[in-house]
């Protein structure tokens, strides 16, 4: 019998509409747990260097975790994989909901796709029952209709339906896969599902999931219950109000947005606001969320209400969740929160990712105010800033005049459109659109983050180190008093010496060995989630989070009946995380990648810039290029990796 996992994997060619369940190895488990970690395995294996985006052989994966379906708090994630037609990339966006539960219960583990379909066709999983099906009569409809018609169709109000729009049809490069109060956002996702002609993927599951040791399970989540009830009823002191709490993150639970809005950059990732947050627009903003809000929702079995079912004057009805509540309003100047719920409707049912689209919006009226764009691109267009948001939203979902540049991205239509609009391409890194955050010094810390992590996406990164240094020593030794979740306790003398002003703070401290450690910690439990299918708010991204590396081992080992440590589980997280970096590398990636663009910070330091990936990368035993030398990768197992890169050419002499 398997534990925790099924045990199986479906494998569907839409070209030739072969349907096969396949019998998985149980010694992947044990090296790759599951989830993110087995899928990069799965596309290192089955998927050449040479292989593009829009090709054929390209797979998309559709995979839970180590966790789903069992009774794990918040373990609900999706990880969806695919090369991103964006970065050239493995990438992996994933969602929440009741998906990867349903799944887990229908007896899969993955849902394996490779091919195209010759026509368009949604997925029907029902237990043992799957069926490749007529989706012809569902082209055009929106990502949230779509799901209603398929549950109206089967006759199935519990199916659990992802389901691209028509950005995904049109092969958006920033097309999403909506799904309950979810979505598989960042990188393309929904490009590549329409690329091969999959209008959704509908799941109804009653099968058990089996846990190898039950009472010693059980005693472990009691613990995680207990603590998660505690930092409910103590919200950290001294942080910000998105960042007090646990969950993913709780915005619709908050109204309080000074950080956000003052912080963020507004329009095309330029213009901080600092007066923003006026009492007039705290109350206009907290009146306009209130009222669209119907009620609170939470993902499969998680005791947060992170996310919220929303209506704004009565509109239609979507799930709102996550930093989607702002972008918009960010990215067209526009103070009313009121134009954020009414175009993140449309762009839901279009089914674009909420953080990539406004700024290529963004970008496209800088372009047209500087000129580079010309009236006739824009022709039709409304002059208004909420009705040339509305306006270009359409065009790029329906590839319609300059939409169809602009569908593939800011990087791309830049270079498309000439003329000096490179010089607007100026938020993205490795081709993708960054959360539009500009500041002021340098950050040792996010530079790392933003520049070397598979995710390309900070929010998937970042989490567990404090954002910045505490104003007075008092607050930093009140923090690092009741913090078990450290891997080691030197975490709190680093944190200790951390400054706002001075020797000990930015860009200089952390050194950058401190900052190379700090980083791999936080990785560490990022890829741990990944692979678990737990949900990043209630672990990697929140300060003092329920699941951490001390419990993770026993609530493994008690699911699984594999006896894993510490040690163990960090190999894992590790072996994944550079089977993934050596993936990247054979795809073309290198140190000339990892850099932020050049106005990210105000103040940079090119000499402490380089210092900091060289010692981040000796850190993690890459050589100069940041390619995984042999010896790390002989360490990890992953010799016939090493094999790989060196026939390539890409790792010379197993280092340089």
């Amino acid at each position: 019998m398997r534990y925790a996992e099924a045990g199986y994997n479906l494998e569907i060619d839409l070209a030739t509409g072969n349907i096969e369940r396949v019998e998985t190895d149980p010694k992947m488990t044990r090296l790759h747990l599951g989830g993110l970690g087995t899928s990069v395995k799965i596309h290192w294996d089955r998927v050449s260097a040479e292989t593009q985006p829009f090709d054929p052989e390209n797979l998309l994966i559709f995979s839970t975790g180590l966790f789903n379906g069992t009774p794990v708090f918040s373990s609900n994630r999706s990880v969806v994989t695919f090369l991103s037609p964006q970065s050239g990339l493995l990438a992996y966006p994933m969602m929440g909901g009741f998906f990867s539960a349903e799944l887990k219960y229908a007896g899969y583990d993955k849902v394996i796709f490779v091919n195209k379909s010759p026509t368009w066709v949604y997925l029907w999983i029902n237990n043992d029952k799957v069926e490749i099906r007529d989706a012809t009569h569902l082209q055009g409809k929106g990502a949230l209709e779509v799901q209603d018609l398929i549950r109206e169709e089967l006759n199935e109000p519990r199916a659990q339906i992802a389901a691209i729009g028509l950005a995904g049809e049109n092969r958006v490069f920033t097309a999403s896969i909506e799904q309950s109060r979810s979505s598989a956002s960042r990188l393309g996702g929904g490009a590549v599902m329409g690329d091969k002609r999959i209008k959704a993927i509908a799941v109804r599951g009653t099968k058990d999931v089996n846990i190898a040791r039950p009472a010693e399970f059980m005693e472990e989540m009691n613990g995680v219950t207990e603590y998660i009830n505690f930092r409910n009823a103590n919200p950290i002191p001294d942080v910000p109000t998105i960042l007090s709490g646990i969950g993913s993150p709780q915005e619709m639970v908050h109204t309080d947005e000074k950080w956000h809005t003052e912080s963020f950059a507004w329009g095309n990732a330029r213009v901080r606001r600092k007066d923003f947050w006026t009492k007039e627009n705290e109350e206009n903003w907290t009146k306009t969320q209130l009222a669209a809000v119907e009620r609170f929702v939470s993902c499969f079995n998680c005791p947060q209400h992170c996310g919220a079912l929303v209506s704004h004057n009565n509109g239609p009805r979507y799930m709102m969740k996550c930093f989607g509540k702002l972008t918009y309003c960010l990215g067209a100047y526009v103070d009313d929160l009121g134009f954020n719920f009414r175009i993140l409707q449309r762009a839901t049912e279009y089914g674009v990712d909420s953080f990539s689209t406004p700024q290529i919006l963004a970008f496209a009226v800088e372009l047209y105010e500087a000129g580079i764009l010309t009236d006739k691109d824009f022709e039709g267009c409304p002059s208004d800033k909420e009705g040339r948001f509305f306006w270009l939203l359409d065009r790029v979902v329906r590839r319609e005049g300059i939409g169809d540049i602009l569908a593939d991205g800011v990087y791309y239509a830049a270079r498309k459109i000439g003329n000096g609009a490179e010089a607007y391409d100026h938020n993205t890194i490795k081709k993708h659109e960054q959360l539009p955050l500009k500041l002021g010094m340098l950050d040792p810390l996010y530079f790392l983050m933003y520049s070397t992590n598979e995710k390309i996406s900070i929010t998937q990164i970042e989490g567990q180190w404090p954002q910045t240094p505490f104003p007075t020593l008092e607050q930093r030794e009140a923090f690092v008093k009741d913090w078990p979740q450290l891997p080691d306790e030197k975490f709190k003398k680093y944190l200790l010496d951390w400054e706002m002003r001075g020797e000990m703070a930015n860009p200089y401290y952390p050194t950058p060995q401190i900052s190379a450690e700090i980083v791999d910690w936080m990785e560490m439990l990022h890829n741990i989630d990944d692979a678990t299918g737990i949900c990043c708010g209630m672990s990697s991204f929140c300060l003092k989070p329920p699941y951490h590396i001390h419990n993770y081992p026993k609530l493994i080992s008690a699911a699984t009946g594999m006896d894993i440590d510490e040690a163990e589980l960090k190999k894992i997280a590790n072996r994944n995380r550079n089977l993934h970096r050596a993936l990247n590398n054979r795809k073309g990636m290198t140190r000339a990648d990892e850099k932020p663009p050049a106005d990210h910070w105000k103040k940079r330091y090119p000499e402490l810039e380089e210092e900091l990936l060289s010692t981040y990368y000796k850190f993690k035993g890459w050589n100069h290029d940041g390619i995984p030398t042999r010896e790390k990768l002989e360490e990890l197992d992953l010799a016939y990796v090493a094999d790989d890169l060196e026939q390539r050419g890409i790792l010379k002499n197993g280092q340089h």
